[in-house]
């Protein structure tokens, strides 16, 4: 991991990707709540100094900061506590830098300062995480951009390591041997899904992302990942469209019933 640490105490990550659109388009999807919505978790932003964004990462899984910086469609500051009782701030910036093409480079920096080691493993954690979403995102602006998702996540936990936690989820869900550009379909006992595969990374937090073209077009994604002493699971799908918010209500029983049978 790349950890840098400054004189001033400071301990901070950085993670960044290239994506397509323009300054206007890219800012709306990484610093608006209907636009991160679309590819990331379900989120609110008061788009102002001062503001509040609420981040819901999963059931009982809020996140809040303050909006310290808002100079659109440059650069986005917050400021939010730190997992655990005493753990020391974290700072979050987002920015939005053109490039040509048409395209943008996003970079995220989480920064704390006075963490203890313990607490700088939530960074570390923080940007093993982000190319799993960075990877989603970029199929947004590239086939999705400025549309509103539905989204379907469910969530498990397994114990023994995040390898072992990721080959279950994978063999269950039929992805164990995807490559890129390869047609996968949701397994029997699961709501129908196909898509082309888009992305498939297995280090530290593996994932796999594939575009969606049945029943609607859209994104459905897997990531394992490491939580303390255990691992966790997720399957995430993002649909688009007239029908999308009928269809993830009508299938989001069935994932989470098909999660719980197979993770605690």
């Amino acid at each position: 991991m790349s950890i840098q640490h400054d004189t001033s105490g400071r301990r901070s990550i950085q993670v960044e990707v290239e994506v397509p659109g323009n300054a206007e388009e890219v800012w709306k999807a990484v610093a608006t709540g209907p636009g991160i919505s679309s590819w990331f978790c379900p989120t609110e932003v008061e788009e102002r100094v001062s503001g509040v964004i609420r981040t819901l990462m999963g059931p009982g899984m809020e996140s809040t900061a303050a909006v310290t910086v808002w100079d659109p469609p440059d650069r986005l500051g917050a400021e939010g506590p730190g997992a655990g009782p005493d753990a020391a701030p974290m700072t979050t910036e987002w920015i939005v830098e053109p490039r040509s093409g048409d395209t943008c480079l996003v970079r995220v920096i989480h920064s704390m300062y006075g963490a203890t080691d313990d607490q700088a493993e939530q960074l570390e954690g923080i940007e093993s995480g982000w190319p799993y979403f960075f990877a989603i995102l970029r199929i947004y602006l590239a086939h999705f951009r400025g549309q509103p998702a539905s989204i379907i996540r469910t969530m498990g936990q397994a114990s023994g390591s995040v390898n072992n936690a990721w080959s279950t989820l994978t063999d269950a869900l039929g992805m164990a041997d995807l490559r890129k550009g390869v047609r996968w379909t949701s397994p029997p006992g699961t709501p129908s899904l196909t898509g082309v595969v888009e992305q498939v990374h297995g280090h530290r937090q593996p994932y796999a992302v594939i575009r969606l073209d049945k029943p609607i077009p859209g994104i459905a994604s897997a990531t394992a990942f490491a939580m303390g002493d255990c691992a966790m699971v997720t399957v995430g799908i993002y649909l688009y469209g007239s029908e999308a918010s009928a269809i993830a209500a009508r299938d989001e029983s069935a994932w989470q019933k098909w999660m719980k049978e197979r993770f605690s």
